[in-house]
């Protein structure tokens, strides 16, 4: 049993019952999470994912497999900015369901990720499933901690996950002298169901396609060492995380906090002739585009500037063409691949 503000909520298994589930904060006022992470964020993904409309040029650092997992790694090296890593993933005999609450299940995951020290949600908003978390990363004795004070959320768009985590601000916590604070710091998936290499034509495999960067301080040519050095290590760790998850998942425990946000998704569908006020339908006979579901942002555009290798992100005209036109293009060529 877990408490949210006034509220109760009741987890076990996949049943959810809950009570005056507020949005609520760590200090216990109701808070906005509309600002946190928003569909300019998903928007970063997509685009990245695509290559920045064919100019980013993606070096192949690995490629392996097990039995029952496949992996592949490229990287982006911008003129400025930190190396942009991407991968892909695939998991044999695992849902996207299991895998999206995996990634997000902070209580499991110092059970497999031996650099997570510390983790805390320091706000969470049942309305959407944004949290921010906070975490500390143990670093080299010859390194500085790492912090981290991370918001996310995730959209589903017909059982595929749109993932997004980024470094946010928090006033509220201020820098400790012995730890170093991570501020550039983005990771997003887009997880669906594809499948099995058995040959059986069934869709019980599930893949992963991740995108991250970040700041962590430390000298470009030294982090890439480390991390392609340790690339695999890490690579393995994850999945044997990911089987011990499915193996715990199996049996009648209850679902962690994190697991139970990530089953709070904002809806999206690839649907050329719906309104975004319009209620997500499964209709196949319509067109596929890309249509957000929003609640006070009513058709914000964004375009994106290229400043010398990097990317930045400015509010455009409100006329909601560019950024609509950005997601129907890359979630058609995704949903193809």
């Amino acid at each position: 049993m877990c408490c949210y503000g006034n509220g109760v909520l009741l987890v076990h298994k996949d049943d959810l019952v809950c009570g005056m589930l507020l949005s609520c904060s760590s200090s216990g006022e109701l808070e906005d999470s509309e600002d946190i992470i928003t569909e300019n964020d998903i928007e970063h993904l997509l685009h990245l994912l695509e290559g920045k409309d064919g100019q980013m040029e993606w070096q192949c650092m690995m490629e392996r497999s097990t039995s029952n997992m496949r992996y592949q790694a490229w990287r982006h090296e911008p003129k400025e900015g930190p190396t942009v890593y991407r991968s892909r993933s695939v998991f044999e005999d695992a849902t996207p369901e299991l895998v999206r609450d995996f990634f997000w299940d902070d209580e499991f995951r110092p059970k497999w990720d031996t650099m997570l020290a510390y983790f805390k949600i320091l706000e969470e908003y049942p309305h959407t499933g944004t949290m921010i978390v906070h975490w500390i990363k143990k670093f080299p004795f010859f390194c500085s901690d790492r912090e981290y004070i991370i918001g996310r959320r995730i959209w589903d768009a017909g059982k595929t996950y749109y993932c997004v985590t980024k470094g946010v601000p928090y006033p509220g916590l201020q820098k400790r002298d012995k730890l170093r604070r991570v501020d550039l710091y983005f990771s997003g998936w887009v997880i669906r169901a594809v499948e099995s290499r058995k040959g059986d034509g069934q869709m019980s495999a599930c893949e992963v396609t991740l995108l991250h960067y970040e700041d962590m301080g430390i000298p470009k040519d030294v982090a890439k060492l480390g991390v392609r050095h340790a690339m695999w290590g890490a690579v393995k760790k994850l999945h044997s995380g990911m089987r011990a998850y499915q193996n715990a998942r199996k049996s009648e425990a209850l679902l962690s906090r994190s697991a139970l946000m990530a089953r709070i998704s904002t809806k999206i569908s690839f649907d050329e002739g719906m309104d975004s006020s319009e209620t997500v339908d499964d209709d196949e006979d319509r067109s596929p585009a890309l249509d957000i579901q929003r609640h006070k942002d009513h058709g914000i555009d964004w375009k994106w500037i290229v400043v010398g290798g990097t990317v930045a992100l400015v509010c455009g005209l409100h006329s909601g063409a560019i950024g609509k036109a950005l997601l129907l293009g890359a979630g058609q060529r995704l949903a193809r691949k």
